[in-house]
């Protein structure tokens, strides 16, 4: 196909039905092995590779392809101390006045509490902001549309890959997360969307005793 204004070819092969049955399952074999971890080793992990999952995040598909993210990576141990500090405040709320009885059972199988060490044990944090508009080098506002599904999806792919890369993650969500803005500075347009904690488990890491929802729960083939 020759290319048209605007367009380019599509760069995509169609694998033998038996390299994709297996690749498939090769691939869901990998993610059932990822788990939200908690217990963190302190030990740095390669650039490179961070940076490479978050170029796969960018990657992901968004409304007009407006690509309404922004990804802060926190190593520095100094601002990782002060985003625990700053969670800590709002988690305590949560655990003494906010959440109900029926979110705290919820919660009890996982062990969870207002303590939020790994904060500061993990070597990286990454910071996920949306964005409901983006502005250009010349200051002009663009509004962004369907920005937290998009944001969702970039923000499943950069923890897919972060897991594929050999690393742990930790999907960690205090509410309100306005603290995260003024700790990392960013712009009045950007939104706390999530914190990820990233880095290698510790050398004893325990997880919940828990199950996945097997096919017929979570799907359906009409």
């Amino acid at each position: 196909m020759a290319k048209s204004d605007g367009f380019i070819p599509l760069q995509f092969s169609i694998p033998e039905q038996e390299a994709m049955e297996q690749s498939a399952r090769d691939f869901f074999k990998l993610m059932a092995q990822r788990r939200s971890v908690r217990d963190f080793s302190d030990q740095p992990i390669p650039q490179s590779v961070l940076e490479n999952a978050i170029l796969a995040a960018g990657s992901a598909p968004s409304g007009a392809n407006m690509q309404p993210w922004h990804f802060v990576v926190v190593q520095d141990q100094a601002i990782k101390q002060k985003i625990r500090q700053a969670a800590e405040v709002e988690e305590r709320e949560l655990y003494t006045n906010r959440a109900s009885e029926e979110w705290l059972d919820a919660l009890a199988p996982l062990g969870t509490d207002a303590n939020k060490p790994f904060l500061e044990t993990a070597p990286a944090l990454i910071a996920v902001f949306s964005k409901k508009v983006s502005i250009d080098d010349n200051g002009v506002r663009h509004k962004n549309y369907y920005t937290a599904e998009s944001v969702g999806i970039a923000t499943g792919i950069l923890i897919t890959a972060l897991h594929q890369a050999g690393l742990a993650s930790l999907t960690h969500t205090p509410s309100p997360m306005k603290f995260l803005s003024e700790i990392l500075q960013r712009p009045s347009h950007e939104r706390p969307f999530l914190l990820l904690v990233v880095g290698y488990p510790a050398k004893n890491a325990l997880v919940p005793d828990i199950e996945r929802l097997p096919l017929n729960k979570i799907s359906t083939f009409l």
